[in-house]
């Protein structure tokens, strides 16, 4: 899981500072001119107001510095989170689909997930996470409990973490990606990733394709044991869509959203691999997270 980032920060809206000095004049003539203490009264106003109203945000940058300050404003927060994914052959599909209901908080540092997987086939089986200290708790069904570090590519594939995606936008950014875009929809800000149909060798090193890279390889891993043998090199990534929506006023994270689609070449036509994750933020989370009794 990427480093959290709820902190002690605190969101704090601009306040108008008034100050006003009031000295009545004497005489007919200076009584219709302004004293000097209301010049001066006026001007002190007048600074005070253009040194209290922050720029309205126009960047990415902008927006992710808002969104840092909002987040980290309040103890925890908590998302529902919907996801599917399928493979694709010759009509033939084979799927699944996860909802879960995800809890994370700054300090400590934890994230708590628990939500239910569903087969194409109906078949359901329940999964908790729990990322504490660093690292990842996984159990499935009923099997035993996995731990790992929270930095191991598996680990990584198991966690939704919305208020990550605010570092991994800084990282695109940093990395030089000109493809991140922030567009104003009314009261919600998006800085949207959009990627068209590429060969997976010639952009597989962007910052915003890693993640897919990383949900592919398990399922690259699967296929070879299946006898389907393709290098990246030959893969195409069809579609890549990243959005992180926002409070425009706040910079609360409304939403986060990443959806994508590989296609992978086999007995010449293409596997699909597609995957899509919508994350939406249900408001403060003010509890604490530990891990379940005999668990650690």
């Amino acid at each position: 899981m990427k480093r959290l980032r709820l902190g002690h920060l605190t969101a704090i809206s601009p306040l108008c500072v008034v100050l006003a000095g009031c000295g009545a004049g004497v005489g007919g003539s200076d009584a219709a001119k302004p004293t000097a203490t209301k010049q001066a009264g006026a001007k002190v106003q007048e600074k005070g107001k253009r040194e209290t109203k922050a720029p309205a945000p126009t960047t990415p940058a902008d927006f992710l510095d808002l969104a840092d300050k909002a987040m980290a404003a309040e103890p925890g927060w908590t998302f529902a989170v919907k996801g599917d994914e399928d493979l694709t052959f010759q009509g033939q599909e084979s799927g699944a689909t996860y909802e879960a209901t995800v809890s994370r908080t700054g300090e400590p540092e934890a994230l708590r997930s628990q939500g239910v997987i569903t087969s194409s086939k109906g078949v359901r089986k329940a999964e908790k996470v729990f990322v504490v200290g660093g690292s990842t708790y996984v159990k499935e069904g009923t099997a035993a409990w996995k731990k790992g570090a929270s930095t191991d590519p598996a680990m990584e594939n198991k966690v939704e973490d919305p208020v990550a995606a605010i570092d991994a936008y800084r990282g695109y950014l940093k990395a030089g990606n000109k493809d991140v875009a922030a567009v104003k929809k009314g009261d919600t800000a998006e800085l949207q990733v959009k990627l068209q149909r590429s060969r997976l060798k010639d952009i597989q090193d962007r910052a915003y394709v890693k993640t897919a890279v990383r949900e592919l390889e398990p399922v690259l891993t699967q296929l070879q044991g299946a006898g389907v043998a393709t290098g990246k090199s030959q893969i195409t990534l069809a579609r890549l869509n990243e959005t992180l929506a926002l409070d425009a006023r706040t910079g609360r994270i409304k939403a986060h959203r990443l959806g994508f689609t590989f296609l992978i070449p086999h007995n010449g036509g293409y596997i699909t691999y597609r995957q899509d994750v919508s994350e939406v933020n249900h408001w403060v989370f003010k509890g604490s997270i530990s891990l379940p009794v005999g668990v650690g």
